[in-house]
């Protein structure tokens, strides 16, 4: 991981259990989920957005007003408005992405649901994705909500990543593993 990546993440992780700490001691983690997915939407949906919250020459004072336009029309909870007006006075909006992040996993792991990031050759069927979040259920022992995408490049077979787990089943991988036991032989 490159050193800007991780301390953005470091700094997001910080305003993240801050928030979720203060949702979870007022009762309104429900809104905080709202909230969530109220700003990655936003976040995914408008490139304007992202470039104002990565510009380094955009003042304060316009981040704050950036953020309490976005606070007001997606109607956030007094205490997600007030860590945006936070993180904006601070200069740290360009955390905001990781901030998601952040919050969705905090927020999974207090519902009990873990996320499984599952690569494949070809996109998985309804029936593939249920019987494969049974399995990964049944092994992690919580709900697991699968985030599937689709990568040609591996053949067959599948790359499952749950937290810090990877299982790699690829035809890529195996025939990379296989041309490195060839390297060694000859």
């Amino acid at each position: 991981m490159s050193e800007p990546a991780s301390i953005s993440r470091g700094i997001a992780a910080r305003y993240a259990t801050a928030l979720f700490d203060l949702a979870k001691e007022s009762k309104t983690l429900k809104a905080l989920e709202g909230d969530v997915a109220a700003l990655g939407s936003a976040l995914a949906d408008s490139a304007d957005l992202n470039a104002v919250i990565a510009s380094p020459v955009v003042s304060r004072e316009e981040h704050g007003a950036v953020v309490a336009a976005i606070s007001k029309k997606a109607k956030f909870s007094p205490i997600t408005a007030n860590t945006l007006a936070l993180l904006a006075q601070n200069r740290r909006l360009f955390v905001l992405p990781q901030l998601v992040d952040a919050l969705n996993a905090m927020l999974a792991d207090e519902r009990g649901e873990v996320t499984a990031d599952v690569t494949s050759a070809k996109a998985l069927t309804k029936t593939q994705s249920d019987k494969l979040a049974k399995t990964l259920s049944a092994q992690f022992g919580k709900d697991v909500t699968i985030n599937a995408t689709v990568d040609e490049s591996l053949i067959g077979g599948l790359i499952v990543k749950v937290g810090s787990k990877m299982i790699d089943t690829s035809i890529a991988s195996k025939l990379s593993s296989l041309q490195n036991a060839m390297k060694e032989v000859g």
